[in-house]
């Protein structure tokens, strides 16, 4: 399901608009409730860390709540932190140490506290954010709790869902604290997600055929690089464009894996009666593809900018001042170091906040931007922005960026906005991921079948049931 998400600044807003309710006894009796959960038998030790700010307030009602049900609590902050037992095997930690106020690196008493809660072989329940997480951000402050389970208070934060954040927060639980956030702050953000687009997820009419499912041009395959346009283009196939032209850089007659691909020259494709473009899969350098990606800015069709179609953007003012004026749907999609060619800095500096990073990316390009990274960050060019919580390891593998381009390629060809386009293919690429259920060794084309397995069901899914054949 879709969830809302706000920054920290929105959460300070909604606890002033709620001031009047007892806002801290409720997230300590609702973390509590979830401690009491993790550690069942009240004969094991619960050790609560407890901070300076109101993240300690919360947990000492934690430890409260706690001992009021019979369990044997103690409660430890900074002075503590040198005299904690090396050798106590606790049930559980609760981190109540810092929450979303946190700002600078964690140092002294409270990172003995943290490599402490990171040394136990137990449950550890953070409360809000694992301390030492941004929580706008997801980066880590110096060090951060290892969390096997958090609960966060009122809604989701950034920082629990991107960057190193999921790997630090463990199963998240969000607990409302009774409050109706659409009374309270109008959200800007969610969790990417089907359910946000389900007003176009509609099977197709039995009346139907190939034209109207659009047809997609994709540019690239220069020399020794031809995979990856062919991965763009079969992806493009599987997930519904009705016609697929694929011009490769590198002249090449026929995908004997895919025959249904057309493969023509790069003129010729961009010739053909097309509804959208793909261009940047094995494109390279060349003045040959940058002349190529002039033409594809140059025209109305939503289009897909990707790899090294972004190197040449950002190499090139004269292309950037093009995109920028577009007024069809264009979709980027850079990677960490894309990014950074194009915005000017450090790889480190987009990683430190890629919210921002993204959002920067979307006003200078007039785009709709995907961050792609644990927590892939979008950033649809009328602001709103999304986080997208599929995907897995494994998909650190070569021409997983092809696909994904051809998946949303094949949405902007059945004329599916770029917004849309954008979240439900991102979200789509990685279902596909996790679908396949492999980590270590997974490859780009082994998501294509699930992925349209996958798109199929959510079609079918939103429309009536298919009748009897």
């Amino acid at each position: 399901m879709s969830a809302p998400i706000y920054l920290s600044k929105d959460i300070r807003r909604i606890e002033q608009a709620a001031k009047d309710a007892p806002l801290m006894q409720r997230a300590g009796e609702a973390a509590a409730a979830l401690a009491a959960r993790l550690c069942a038998d009240t004969a094991k030790d619960v050790l609560v860390l407890a901070g300076p700010g109101d993240n300690g307030g919360d947990a000492r009602i934690v430890a409260e709540v706690l001992r009021q049900q019979f369990f044997r609590v103690t409660v430890a902050g900074a002075a503590e932190a040198a005299s904690l037992p090396v050798d106590r095997r606790w049930g559980l930690v609760v981190d109540g140490l810092f929450g979303i106020g946190l700002a600078r690196d964690v140092e002294g008493e409270y990172a003995r506290l943290i490599e402490y809660a990171n040394s136990q072989d137990c449950a550890v329940l953070a409360l809000d954010i694992p301390s030492g997480i941004a929580a706008d951000t997801g980066r880590v402050l110096g060090r951060a709790v290892r969390a096997t389970h958090t609960i966060t208070f009122i809604a989701l934060k950034p920082g629990l869902l991107t960057l190193d954040g999921p790997d630090h927060c463990g199963a998240v639980t969000v607990a409302d604290l009774g409050l109706d956030l659409k009374k309270l702050a109008r959200p800007g953000a969610w969790v990417a997600h089907p359910q946000l687009f389900a007003d176009v997820l509609k099977p197709r009419p039995r009346n139907f055929h190939k034209g109207k499912a659009g047809s997609l041009g994709i540019l690239g395959g220069a020399a020794g690089m031809t995979g990856a346009a062919l991965l763009a283009g079969r992806a493009a196939l599987k997930l519904g464009a009705g016609r697929v032209y694929v011009g490769m850089l590198e002249e090449t007659s026929i995908d004997p894996v895919t025959p249904e691909l057309m493969l023509r020259h790069p003129d010729d494709a961009l010739g053909q009666d097309l509804d959208a473009m793909v261009i940047g899969p094995g494109l390279g350098r060349s003045e040959r593809a940058q002349a190529l990606l002039g033409a594809v800015l140059a025209s109305e069709l939503p289009c897909v900018l990707d790899a090294d179609a972004l190197n040449l953007l950002a190499d090139d003012s004269e292309l950037r001042a093009t995109c920028q004026k577009r007024g069809a749907d264009t979709l980027v999609t850079p990677h960490p170091g894309e990014a950074a060619r194009l915005l000017a800095v450090p790889v480190a500096a987009v990683q430190s906040d890629r919210l921002g990073a993204a959002q920067r990316i979307a006003t200078e390009l007039n785009a709709h931007v995907v961050l792609k990274g644990n927590g892939s960050v979008l950033v649809a060019r009328d602001g709103h922005w999304f986080i997208n919580t599929t995907g897995n390891p494994g998909m650190a593998s070569a021409g997983m960026g092809d696909v994904l381009s051809g998946i949303l390629g094949a949405l902007l060809a059945q004329r599916l906005s770029g917004e849309a386009a954008l979240v439900l293919g991102v979200h789509l690429h990685g279902a596909a991921a996790d679908a396949v259920g492999i980590g270590v060794g997974l490859t780009a084309s082994e998501l294509i079948e699930p992925a349209r397995a996958l798109w199929n069901r959510w079609l079918q899914g939103s429309g009536p049931e298919p009748g009897l054949h």
